[in-house]
């Protein structure tokens, strides 16, 4: 586990283009995570290549709470844990600045993501709360509601 160098960010595109379920953001915004988000997100390498990445921000108006952007694991390293040890990763390096609490947003049809998310609450033993955050109406295309995945010690905040 490391933090994304700029040179990752074609490979970080590819993962999440080979997923055929994260939203495919532009080339272009991938070399900017790298660059400009790479203290809040994270490479898993497995045999000098990277098979996996979080990208993330620490909330502006919640300096506590990180928001997971994607989170994308290569398919041949599926299975096998790498993306809650990239999760947990980014939680444990972000704690000695004073961030407790991890958000991200799930579709409800997406029980992977689901189960992933919960699975990083019990392990860390803290709680984890769920609320609608945008409807498919909010979107201008055809995109799932998106359900705001809290977790941590405050989690019932979620309302902000």
């Amino acid at each position: 586990m490391r933090r994304p160098a700029v040179s990752d960010a074609a490979r970080l595109w590819e993962i999440a283009r080979d997923t055929d379920v994260l939203d495919l953001n532009s080339s272009y915004s991938y070399l900017l995570w790298c660059r400009d988000f790479a203290e809040t997100s994270v490479v898993a390498e497995h045999d000098g290549r990277v098979g996996g990445f979080v990208t993330g921000f620490v909330r502006p108006t919640d300096p506590t709470t990180v928001f997971v952007w994607q989170v994308a694991v290569d398919d041949a390293l599926r299975g096998r844990g790498v993306a809650s040890a990239m999760l947990n990763f980014l939680l444990d390096h972000l704690a000695h600045q004073g961030v407790s609490t991890l958000e991200t947003t799930i579709s409800p049809d997406n029980t992977g993501s689901q189960a992933l998310f919960a699975s990083v609450a019990r392990s860390r033993y803290t709680s984890i709360s769920t609320r609608k955050l945008f409807d498919s109406n909010d979107f201008p295309d055809q995109h799932e509601p998106e359900e705001l995945y809290v977790i941590g010690d405050d989690s019932n905040r979620g309302e902000q």
